[in-house]
């Protein structure tokens, strides 16, 4: 066995020893997993994780310092932050934690010093829960092991539970490979994923202008066993979250009608018509209307209706004409019907692709894990993601971004009742992740290259 056999033996033996156990891990996304919370009021779920970081010696931010309060969207209405807020409490939220958290402010920044100088490599994990109600019956397996979600009509359903047991198995794991490595880690626990509504409230502040390495990662997107692995996604869509308010006049149906202006009408005839936006010729282009409610009983001319929209495309400029004929309908629709209209951007994401170069890393290194059969480069993700209003941010200013997806066997697709996955893939995702930050902040300046050397003083 030659110098650079021993060194590699002698690397996997100090990051298997330093990796948390399975129980550990199933322990965690079991805690997450049953207690889910929408976006913007993840309080117990962020609570936990402040509490959690700070028992494996990280210096912990959150509350306002790392989320910007005029760059957030899409926040809930009063009542509802309130009665998340108590249900929290009921759940065993540190007091003292959460209340530095009211309005909303629920992002966490795990920070994580070699005390050497060196590159610093940043994570993002999501933390938000779906309007999902969870199945129940045996067949699911949460609900037969009894770790299903205590809070009706809210469920993990997109794997963001197990994304936050990898991101407090990587925290767990660093502490002791202390001495081997030299730079700085960021571990960043993101609220509001779903609906891309919380990244660019993260990016404004200022929470990722001095990373050099940014990595994201998400289970079973394009991979759906266990050894499949995507190390970089490119081809995200652009896109925007609308939501509309029609406000027209009501009236007696019987008696009256004519005094009436239907919003409700407005708002099908503006719902049909966005359908029939014609798809552009650059490529992917996307429309739908997700939610429409209108009325107040069957006899009354409806005063006013609601929707839920959104447009995708395959490039910003392609997702900005999507929007432009999004709104001439909807205005069009208003005037027909004499009523008026409101429109409100409740989430927003950019397109972005991963660099290659940091891909190849992932891919390097996954080669170096034996239950990895399957890594590829690239993969179009061909959907949307907050993820990438943080990777432009890091790109824009010279460092580079990587999104992985990472497989696992899957019960059923994202965002469905009765969706699971394999908890095999949770350690598995967490020594990719280390042996990831091992080769980029390795005492070896080798692992660094170009640009990225100039930006380790930032």
């Amino acid at each position: 066995m030659d110098l650079k056999e021993k060194q590699s033996l002698n690397k996997k033996t100090i990051i298997s020893e330093a990796l948390p156990g399975f129980h550990q891990m199933a322990t965690w996304r079991r805690d997450f997993h049953r207690h889910p919370e929408l976006a913007w009021t993840e309080f117990r779920t962020a609570t936990r994780i402040v509490e959690t970081l700070r028992q494996l010696g990280w210096r912990v931010r959150f509350g306002p310092e790392v989320t910007d309060d005029c760059a957030r969207m899409g926040l809930p209405p009063t009542e509802v932050v309130d009665k998340e807020w108590k249900r929290a409490l009921t759940w065993g939220a540190d007091p003292a934690i959460l209340e530095q958290m009211r309005g909303c402010f629920t992002g966490v920044v795990g920070e994580w010093d070699t005390g050497r100088p060196g590159p610093l490599v940043a994570m993002r994990f999501e933390m938000d829960a779906l309007e999902v109600s969870e199945a129940t019956d045996n067949a699911h397996r949460p609900h037969r092991e009894e770790f299903s979600s205590v809070n009706a009509g809210v469920m993990h359903a997109c794997g963001h539970d197990g994304h936050l047991a990898t991101g407090l198995g990587v925290a767990s794991a660093l502490p002791t490979l202390q001495p081997y490595l030299a730079g700085r880690v960021r571990l960043i626990f993101q609220p509001a994923e779903e609906g891309a509504r919380g990244a660019a409230s993260m990016v404004a502040a200022d929470i990722l202008d001095d990373v050099n390495y940014l990595l994201g990662i998400h289970l079973g997107c394009n991979t759906h066993s266990i050894g499949q692995l995507v190390c970089g996604n490119k081809n995200f869509l652009a896109s925007d979250k609308i939501d509309v308010l029609f406000q027209g006049v009501g009236a007696h149906a019987g008696l009256n009608p004519e005094q009436g202006r239907n919003a409700l009408l407005a708002a099908a005839t503006a719902a049909i018509h966005l359908h029939a936006i014609p798809r552009h010729g650059e490529g992917v282009s996307r429309i739908n209307v997700g939610v429409l409610t209108a009325g107040r009983s069957r006899n009354t001319i409806p005063d006013f209706a609601s929707m839920q929209i959104e447009t995708r495309g395959i490039n910003n400029r392609v997702n900005e004409f999507m929007k432009e004929r999004v709104m001439q309908i909807i205005n069009g629709a208003s005037q027909m019907y004499g009523v008026k209209s409101s429109t409100t951007t409740t989430g927003k994401g950019c397109e972005a692709a991963s660099d290659e170069p940091l891909a190849k890393i992932v891919l390097e290194v996954a080669q170096e894990i034996p239950l990895f059969n399957e890594p590829l480069l690239f993969c179009d993700f061909s959907d949307s993601e907050d993820f990438t209003e943080m990777m432009r941010r890091v790109q824009e200013l010279g460092g580079m971004a990587t999104h992985m997806s990472l497989g696992t066997n899957l019960a059923a697709g994202h965002h469905l009742p009765t969706f699971d996955f394999d908890e095999v893939v949770l350690p598995l995702g967490v020594e990719l992740l280390v042996t990831l930050i091992w080769r980029l902040l390795a005492k070896n300046p080798e692992v660094m290259s170009g640009p990225q050397k100039n930006r380790l003083q930032r």
